[in-house]
């Protein structure tokens, strides 16, 4: 199955259930950034999120720095947002939760 480019609608049903997560309709990308309790925790989270990535073969565009992990995800081979992009944004929600403590002090970007 073809992956297709989410169209206005599509994108925004599903974004809907992806509150964090803050869409840039020009880009066609999706972002959030996630703060841990410390490098350490930031980098075992990239891990986690480096391994999903590459079950589905969807990688991110991310950056870190200290205890902050910068997530946007796009489908370029649709120059725009995809149904994989919204389904690795849960993904990374789901991984971040098992930082107890830490997801109240999520905030989007």
């Amino acid at each position: 199955m073809a992956l297709k480019k989410l169209d206005a609608g599509q994108a925004a049903e599903q974004l809907r259930a992806l509150p964090l997560w803050t869409f840039d309709a020009n880009v066609g990308a999706i972002t959030r950034e996630f703060v841990l309790a410390d490098f350490m925790q930031a980098f075992a989270f990239m891990t986690q999120i480096a391994i999903a990535a590459e079950k589905h073969n969807h990688h991110p565009e991310w950056s870190n720095v200290y205890n902050k992990v910068l997530i946007t995800w796009t489908t370029h081979d649709v120059q725009g947002l995809s149904s994989n992009d919204t389904t690795m944004a849960h993904i990374c929600d789901q991984a971040f939760a098992g930082y107890s403590g830490y997801a109240a002090a999520s905030s989007s970007v």
